[in-house]
């Protein structure tokens, strides 16, 4: 649930009612200035927390989730984006000009899947493996290639380890991209699906008679 977007939708609807409870209360119920302002703060405070209930029940209902259920998706997404944040520094901090296009592939890829996941937290459970494996892998692996590769002296056995993390990190960035296809996996099977559909209408279109086709 997007947090600006149900910020808007609850002042919305909280502030013309905090001032519709102030003119009934000044001028309906002869209320003082201050007492009717009282009464039309505390009204529309109950209207903004009852309107962000029901947005939040709605946005439950819509992704077949429960309370607790979004609880624990939204402190592991929390926890997540702690960690790209983390990701996205020790990736920039790298001064190796050759693998920087991976680099931004392997962030884009992270970003991506952490942004379908926030939007529709159903999808979660099916990127378990990166949110639980996979992304604590790569931030490990960054940040201590990040630290070695920024010492000013090297040796055989450190640029082997740079090497063998390098190599590691390619491994790993394939596991990532694997995990966004699983996240994504339903929205391919159902784009080929239309894509089938609208080919084979395609064809029976073609196999018309030109006299049909100019009827339709």
């Amino acid at each position: 649930m997007n947090p600006f977007f149900s910020f808007i939708i609850r002042t919305a609807v909280s502030l013309p009612s905090s001032i519709l409870i102030w003119l009934v209360s000044f001028f309906g119920f002869d209320q003082t200035f201050s007492m009717a302002s009282l009464v039309a703060i505390v009204g529309g405070g109950i209207v903004y927390w009852l309107t962000g209930s029901v947005l939040k029940n709605r946005f439950l209902k819509k992704h077949g989730l429960s309370r607790k259920e979004y609880q624990y998706i939204k402190k592991n997404l929390d926890e997540a984006k702690l960690k790209i944040n983390r990701l996205q520094k020790a990736l920039f901090s790298i001064k190796h000009i050759r693998s920087l296009k991976d680099r931004i592939e392997l962030l884009r890829m992270t970003k991506n899947i952490y942004k379908l996941t926030n939007k529709e937290p159903s999808r979660f459970y099916q990127a378990e493996k990166f949110y639980f494996s996979h992304l604590d892998s790569v931030l490990e692996l960054t940040e201590k290639y990040a630290f070695l590769s920024s010492q000013s002296k090297t040796n055989r056995e450190l640029e082997y380890s740079l090497r063998d993390s390098q190599e590691t990190l390619e491994d790993l960035t394939k596991l990532v991209e694997k995990d966004l296809y699983v996240l994504l996996s339903n929205d391919i099977d159902h784009l080929n699906f239309e894509i089938d559909v609208a080919k084979n209408s395609i064809k029976k279109y073609k196999e018309l008679p030109d006299e049909s086709r100019r009827l339709k």
